[in-house]
């Protein structure tokens, strides 16, 4: 398992938005905007049953997530590797990437009828760019 640099945590502190691909069922890639949260040097992300996402890994636990720096887009984190995927957590998560991507308390949006879910990637493999600045 690789490890994620202090600096490279640090980057994952901003409020940027990722790219997360996963594998659709035919092999194909499958990309989209997420929020991004890091719990014990571990790069994780938010979603809700019923979505692309949990439906593709389920089938494949691979994913790779990439974040950018938007105003510098030479500067980047990207992390591949194998998802933990569970609920535990998945509410609060939520709420606390709303406080850190809209200052809000509560994510806004939240459908009463669906189930939140965090999924939680194992890095095998970190590469960075312009973090060494």
């Amino acid at each position: 398992m690789a490890k994620l640099s202090e600096k490279q945590l640090q980057f994952l502190e901003n409020p940027y938005v990722g790219i997360v691909t996963t594998l659709r069922e035919d092999g194909s890639p499958h990309s989209t905007v997420v929020w991004v949260d890091v719990e014990d040097g571990i790069p994780s992300f938010n979603t809700a049953s019923g979505r692309a996402k949990p439906k593709n890994l389920e089938q494949d636990p691979r994913a790779a997530l990439l974040v950018i720096d938007p105003s510098d887009a030479y500067k980047w984190v990207s992390i591949d590797g194998r998802v933990e995927v569970t609920t535990e957590g998945a509410d609060p998560q939520i709420d606390k990437l709303a406080k850190k991507y809209i200052g809000k308390d509560e994510y806004p949006w939240r459908n009463p009828d669906e189930q939140r879910i965090k999924v939680r990637i194992q890095p095998e493999r970190v590469t960075a760019s312009g973090l060494d600045d």
